[in-house]
């Protein structure tokens, strides 16, 4: 078993795959690097003396600053290491764009709508426009199950704490995320529950939905009917009619929007399951179809990888928009830009917001940069987009699917139960959390430190994608965890 990984020939550091002891010698790049401290696993350790203000490198990059003279062999971590990074920054285009190879065409038993779109799952979906009707919403999704048979997957309500007493971009955020899930082509049929007297009434979300097939989204107004809940389950027998009739038939992976997502990550998610995203991200895109990488707090310190990577100079300035505008967001609250990694994070072995970010990158693969999306933008260009959302898990999850993921790939090294309005594939870093967590966890990448390769690693997570779209459940579908948030910026009335 490997016990430790210098990530790349520059790096000062390397990272302990399993605990490390004091005293243990290894032999690095021909030197010998006595350790002077206990290494938890995930963490890193000095390769050379480190003088107090030198630059830390990992990956090949800069990841933060020494506070203090580091011994070789000495435990770095928080208590002896700075973030490097500024507020706004200016950026230069240095374009480094390597478009990937076409390959094989893949396939997938999908359901293929009216409209064209393809779902991965033909369930019924039921969206309040407010959250007054949360607790209807879910009483009718409790006795809406006897619907489910036959082709139809489930039925689900989605409740929320907005659509009214919201100001501003929260208004407009919360009416463009409700539209977009109204628009998933994962939902067969759709019933749209409203109140009545609120500021995102139906009226006025139906010009955010656009045209819609009345055969498959369905309204209904509170206020207006005497028992609400006897005229909705009225409605989803009729829609799930309709929904019934889809079948699933084969359609081509090029078809497929994967959002990726990483959380409770910890010293080995930049070394396995991130990097493993990344080789399926550009796998999917050799075949013609499209990812999403979201979490722009989590790009920063890794920014310009992304941003030289940009097929257009109109992109690049996109992608400074994308991180200077959230960076403003912190600004106006009075906020630390860099307040960031999560305890949880520095106690899996991550120091700063560079080493967290540089780390959480991985997951873009090596694809140019294809478009950059708004919060509440859907993809329309096949191949790598980045999408403005934080890094709350919920909150980006949810971004993902609104953006037009079927599928969100979710790594983590700590783990978490969560999942959003699409299937949320979770992935562990190492495998001790997998065979503790199988409840949780779908995928483990956690055997690359015993030698499995990223090759076969990202191969056999295509597999499990294509089985997914296919209408395999993942755990958090088969526990019957279905969530959604939507991301609030501002004054509440």
């Amino acid at each position: 078993m490997q016990k430790f990984i210098k990530i790349h020939p520059n790096d000062n550091v390397a990272v302990a795959l399993t605990p490390l002891v004091t005293g243990d010698t290894y032999e690095i790049d021909g030197t010998p690097i006595t350790l002077v401290e206990n290494i938890p696993q995930g963490h890193k350790f000095s390769l050379c003396p480190i003088a107090k203000e030198a630059q830390i490198i990992k990956y090949g990059n800069l990841i933060g600053l020494a506070k203090e003279a580091i011994p070789c062999g000495s435990w770095v971590h928080t208590h002896n290491i700075k973030t490097s990074l500024g507020d706004l920054l200016t950026y230069s285009y240095d374009k480094n764009v390597s478009p990937l190879p076409a390959s094989e065409d893949r396939f997938f038993a999908g359901y293929r709508r009216p409209d064209g779109k393809v779902g991965i799952r033909n369930e019924i979906w039921i969206i309040p426009t407010v959250g007054c009707v949360n607790n209807t919403a879910t009483a009718i999704e409790r006795q809406a199950q006897q619907f489910v048979q036959g082709t139809i997957e489930g039925i689900h309500a989605f409740p929320h704490p907005y659509g009214c007493s919201q100001m501003g971009d929260d208004q407009e955020n919360t009416r463009r995320i409700l539209a977009d899930l109204i628009n998933h082509p994962n939902a067969g049929g759709v019933l749209v529950l409203g109140l009545g007297c609120e500021n995102s009434n139906i009226d006025v979300l139906k010009s955010y939905i656009g045209t819609y097939d009345p055969n498959r989204v369905r309204f209904l107004v509170s206020q207006e009917c005497e028992d609400e809940i006897e005229e909705a389950l009225h409605i989803l027998e009729e829609l799930a009619s309709y929904v019934g009739s889809f079948r699933r038939e084969p359609i081509n992976c090029s078809e497929l929007v994967i959002g990726m997502k990483c959380g409770g990550s910890d010293g080995l998610s930049g070394i396995t399951a991130n990097p493993v995203v990344g080789a399926f991200s550009d796998l999917l895109i050799s075949k013609g179809g499209s990812t999403i990488l979201t979490e722009v707090p989590e790009m920063f310190g890794a920014e310009t990888q992304l941003m030289n990577r940009c097929e257009t100079e109109e992109l690049f300035d996109k992608t400074v928009s994308l991180i200077n505008d959230f960076k403003e967001y912190f600004k106006r609250h009075d906020q630390t830009i860099y307040e960031n990694p999560s305890p949880g994070n520095k106690k899996g072995g991550i120091s700063t917001l560079e080493d967290k970010s540089l780390g959480c990158t991985q997951k873009s693969g090596s694809a140019p940069v294809r478009d950059v999306l708004s919060y509440g933008d859907r993809v329309s260009t096949r191949g790598l987009n980045l999408l403005s959302a934080p890094g709350n898990d919920l909150v980006a999850s949810t971004a993902l699917a609104a953006a037009g993921a079927h599928i969100v790939l979710f790594t983590t090294g700590r783990g978490t139960p969560f999942a959003c309005p699409v299937p949320t594939v979770k992935i562990s870093t190492n495998s001790a959390l997998y065979e503790k967590k199988k409840n949780w966890i779908d995928f483990n990448c956690g055997t690359m430190v015993d030698g499995t390769s990223l090759t076969e690693l990202s191969e056999a997570l295509f597999d499990l994608v294509l089985e997914t779209a296919s209408g395999k459940q993942v755990k958090s579908e088969a526990a019957g965890f279905h969530d959604m948030a939507i991301f609030k910026q501002g004054v509440t009335l």
